[in-house]
């Protein structure tokens, strides 16, 4: 019973459970598809639900306390019908708040139509009103066009009218001011300003250009006028006696504009002031550098080289035709002395000569001294003269270098001939390389001062002046290989002449080489060198003996070593060529000075050492009576002789300083030889002999030599 009882509580509490959802939300049920004959299928479904039922909180817990289902059911739906009428009495108690906030919901709806309403008027006029805007808007752009149009055309018309208007000071200015005056220039720049507009408007055909064009060419015609007449006596001022023209050019260039104005208004007028100008200036510089050039060569050196001074010439050949001129004025042919210093930065661009100066102070200058202010002057002069034209004449080019030429032309011509006069007679050497260098100098000057203008007149002087060198120097060389010794007199063993000339010839023309070298001046050289070194060879072979035959070349070469490291660098040609002539003939007179007195042991050493690296020193074996004569020989006299050379050698030679080396260098080799005479005595072949004990002992022997060394 209690079973039955449970199952049948499952039963009801599982159905009435369920509510309408749970019916609405489970699926229909298809009879069609349930099987009423199978029990097992029933029992399973019906399994699930209570199963499903038990799980609900509610189910357990009236299972758990024992509650009566039905009277549990009864209990809820009296409590739902006392909550209804509950509702229903607040309700009815509501009911005018309600109705009151029904008429406020009705009132809302009222205003908020109102407001759609306007809202809705607003949109529409919102709409016209962006109309209008867009209307406005392609308004102001349409009259911001049209205002740039009419400032376009307003600054234009600005432009032309400015232009075209000719103001009253303008006309006073040009009519009646100097044109000295500042504001001259200024209305002129003005001037010229409206005299191209008005050729502008022209081309264009501009009906207004026609209303000024009378007014502005009479004004033009006007500043042309007092322009030109300007200019003019500015020019006519460079004519007058004793004017420094450079005055008036530098007042011509602060109104350089003056010609602009012209060449760009009036070329004819322009052309007439420039070849007045040219005309002018041609005729000052030819007329002034004449003048100087001619003056200068009053105060030359009277006494100057001819063709018979020449190197190779024997001093007596002019004593019965010449007389000796005085120290004061001679004009060292060979010997450049003091005339280097004209290539000197101070002197080369120092002050020009005065030539009546130097008249009434009775000075002269060697010919390059002249030379050199000459075209200093015209290089000063040139210089500013280009630069002068390039400015205002407002010319660059070849168009400058042509005017250039136009006016200095006629002077270069004349300075041209005369050095070709004075070159075709120049024997001296010297001043004619000088000169060369100073050219090479001032063309180096306008190079680095950027004036092209004498470039032309440099390489003409220089093509002059090259060949009149060539040209001495090689009839000096010819004089020198025609020189008969037989006739320079009696023999000396002193340096000769001719060498002497040579040497200073050779370093003067090395120096001054240094600075600008020269291939050509090295090959002359050569060839001059090739020559004296034949000639000193001549010279000594005139001599009988071998002996003096070596101290003149050594003199000679000790001579022209010394003179030649005096001015040329230590690593010249020349100096490195004598250097080894002197030291192979220096050593060449020390084994001929040491042969007499020591000739015996020097033969005996050189040809044991012979022997020795041939290995058949026992030739000699049986020569213990020459060996003992050699050392006794040599003990007994060697003081007396090495004091006898030392005074031959000092008597022989002219440098005391050359001969005291000569003395070292033989009293050395002597001590060499005699070590060397030592090494053979001491080989096995002569160890027995007795002299050996004769022997001067080496380092004794050194400085007793040393005692003999004189001290300069």
């Amino acid at each position: 019973m209690p079973h039955a009882l449970l199952g049948f509580s499952a039963c009801s509490l599982s159905v009435s459970s369920f509510t309408k959802s749970d019916f609405d939300a489970a699926p229909a049920l298809n009879l069609g598809d349930l099987d009423i004959t199978t029990d097992e299928f029933i029992l399973d479904e019906v399994d699930i639900h209570i199963q499903a039922n038990l799980e609900d909180d509610l189910v357990k817990e009236a299972l758990r306390t024992g509650v009566d289902l039905r009277q549990y059911s009864k209990q809820v739906e009296t409590e739902l019908q006392r909550i209804e009428q509950a509702s229903i009495k607040d309700y009815i108690k509501e009911s005018q708040n309600i109705a009151s906030l029904h008429n406020q919901i009705t009132a809302c709806d009222s205003i908020l139509e109102r407001m759609e309403g306007m809202l809705s008027s607003f949109q529409s006029d919102l709409s016209s009103i962006s109309s209008e805007i867009q209307t406005l808007q392609q308004q102001s752009v349409s009259m911001n066009l049209r205002l740039k149009n009419r400032q376009a055309v307003r600054s234009q018309l600005s432009q032309l009218v400015d232009e075209l208007v000719v103001p009253s000071t303008m006309i006073s200015v040009i009519l009646d001011s100097p044109v000295t005056e500042q504001e001259f220039l200024e209305q002129l720049h003005e001037l010229n300003s409206k005299i191209n507009y008005a050729k502008e408007l022209s081309f264009k055909e501009t009906l207004a250009c026609s209303d000024i064009q009378d007014i502005v060419d009479r004004l033009k015609i006007k500043a042309v006028s007092k322009i030109r007449e300007f200019i003019l006596q500015k020019i006519y001022s460079f004519r007058k006696p004793m004017t420094n023209y450079q005055i008036p050019q530098n007042t011509l260039l602060k109104y350089r504009f003056f010609y602009q104005f012209l060449l760009a208004n009036e070329r004819t007028v322009a052309k007439e002031v420039r070849d007045e100008y040219v005309d002018t200036m041609s005729k000052i510089y030819f007329s002034y550098f004449k003048s100087y050039s001619g003056r200068l060569l009053k105060v030359q050196y009277e006494d100057v080289a001819d063709k018979d001074d020449l190197m190779g010439v024997e001093d007596t050949a002019k004593k019965d035709i010449l007389q000796t001129p005085s120290l004061k004025s001679r004009n060292t042919i060979f010997t450049v002395g003091q005339r280097g210093a004209v290539l000197s930065p101070a002197e080369l661009e120092g002050p020009i000569l005065i030539p009546h100066t130097a008249q009434r102070g009775d000075s002269r200058y060697p010919y390059e001294t002249l030379f050199r202010s000459q075209h200093y002057a015209l290089l000063d002069n040139g210089c500013r003269e280009f630069l002068f034209l390039s400015d205002f004449f407002m010319v660059a080019g070849n168009s400058a270098l042509d005017l250039f030429n136009s006016i200095m032309g006629k002077t270069l011509s004349m300075f041209l001939k005369n050095l070709s006069t004075y070159l075709s007679d120049c024997y001296d050497s010297i001043a004619v390389f000088l000169c060369i260098h100073i050219i090479l100098r001032f063309r180096a000057i306008t190079v680095k001062r950027n004036i092209p203008a004498l470039d032309k007149y440099w390489e003409a002087v220089l093509e002059l002046l090259w060949p009149r060198f060539e040209l001495i120097l090689e009839m000096n060389i010819q004089s020198i290989r025609n020189t008969d010794p037989q006739k320079l007199g009696v023999l000396d063993t002193r340096p000769h002449y001719i060498t002497r000339r040579y040497a200073e010839f050779s370093s003067a023309v090395v120096s001054i080489n240094q600075t600008f070298p020269n291939e050509r001046t090295h090959t002359l050289l050569g060839q001059l060198q090739v020559e004296v070194e034949n000639f000193v060879l001549k010279m000594a072979a005139e001599f009988p003996s071998r002996r003096d035959q070596l101290i003149f070349l050594i003199n000679n070469y000790d001579m022209m070593l010394g003179v030649l490291m005096e001015r040329a660098a230590d690593d010249s040609k020349e100096v490195e060529g004598f250097q080894q002539l002197l030291l192979a003939r220096t050593q060449e007179f020390i084994e001929e000075i040491l042969s007499p007195p020591f000739g015996g042991m020097i033969a005996f050493v050189k040809e044991s050492e012979a022997l020795i690296e041939k290995g058949q020193l026992d030739k000699l074996r049986n020569d213990e009576a020459r060996i003992t004569q050699l050392v006794r020989g040599f003990s007994s006299t060697w003081k007396q002789s090495v004091e006898a050379l030392s005074q031959d050698v000092m008597r022989s030679f002219t440098n005391f300083k050359n001969g005291t080396s000569i003395i070292q260098g033989a009293l050395t080799q002597l001590i060499q030889y005699y070590h060397g005479f030592h090494k053979v005595l001491s080989q096995p072949t002569f160890r027995s002999l007795a002299v050996r004990s004769e022997l001067i002992n080496l380092h004794h022997l050194m400085v007793e030599v040393k005692k003999h060394k004189p001290n300069f």
